[in-house]
């Protein structure tokens, strides 16, 4: 099987200088981690380009249609028919050499992680979760986002491997730290040897957000004062990328190890799908996904 090609975008010297550059086939396009790719694991971050959905062809019956074919959505059965979604999957797996079959969790905005260690684990799709780590070959660990931070994270010396989603409960809870633990519990992951590619989120630009969830962060973080950006009276602008990568780095993860995507979900909704942007427009919103693997 051929390798897809890589392609030009506008944005790839800053996406290089970052760590990450884009992956095309077929009108398909991800965003892929050179790091963890250089450290032997199939990764990616999916974008809207490519599939078979129309997500913002339902729109409020007070706005006019706004009708774009060739969404990729990749999760939502109540928002999108099943076909359409389990199409922009398989077209979204040709992105990836060999012969890979996707897991995931029923995510709920929790601490739990989730360890695929047998096929069977791997096939129970339903479990709450909302991380995922394993070893097993031939699977891609996927979460689900739009808007919220997708974390991969890889271990070259033990081939352990994991897919984290962290929305602002998931940071308050320190799931990526979890996720963390359980790599060293479970595989004997030194957090020192581990590669870590932070995906495309809502970013601090535009991420405005109420006093509950400044109350939730500040709570966790003892230097919480450096992810906010004070807006208007009880709301502010948040990094939950900064906050992640500190949450990384006081696990024991090396900072020139950790790749953070310079993209924004809402600001490019061209690219992604964006929760806070589409739903209110649109009625729903699609999602992305971000997996990993063995290669």
């Amino acid at each position: 099987m051929s390798m897809p090609i890589e392609t030009i975008m506008p944005d790839d010297e800053i996406l290089t200088d970052a760590g990450f550059y884009w992956r095309e086939r077929h009108g398909v396009k991800v965003l892929v981690s050179r790091g963890l790719e250089e450290a032997g694991f199939a990764n990616g971050f999916s974008t809207r380009l490519g599939g078979v959905s129309s997500i913002r062809s339902v729109v409020p019956a007070t706005m006019d249609a706004c009708v774009v074919d060739g969404d990729l959505n990749l999760a939502g059965f109540d928002e999108d028919p099943a076909e359409n979604i389990f199409e922009n999957r398989r077209r979204f797996l040709t992105l990836f050499a060999g012969n890979y079959e996707l897991t995931s969790v029923w995510q709920v905005h929790c601490d739990d992680v989730k360890t695929v260690a047998s096929t069977a684990d791997a096939e129970r799709t339903e479990d709450r979760a909302d991380a995922i780590v394993s070893d097993l070959p031939g699977i891609l660990a996927g979460v689900k986002t739009a808007d919220c931070v997708p974390i991969l994270l890889g271990d070259p010396k033990n081939r352990a491997y994991a897919a984290v989603h962290s929305g602002w409960r998931g940071t308050s809870k320190l799931i990526a730290r979890r996720a963390v633990q359980i790599m060293h519990d479970t595989y004997g992951s030194d957090p020192a040897d581990l590669i870590c590619a932070i995906g495309p989120a809502a970013l601090c630009g535009n991420y405005e957000v109420g006093a509950d969830v400044i109350e939730s962060i500040s709570q966790t973080f003892r230097d919480h004062e450096r992810y906010f950006t004070p807006t208007r009276e009880g709301h502010a602008l948040v990094d939950l990328h900064l906050a992640n990568e500190d949450l990384l780095a006081d696990s024991g993860v090396n900072r020139a190890n950790i790749f953070k995507a310079p993209l924004c979900t809402m600001e490019r909704t061209d690219l992604f799908f964006s929760y806070r942007v589409e739903k209110a427009k649109y009625g729903r919103t699609g999602r992305l996904m971000s997996v990993i693997g063995l290669a």
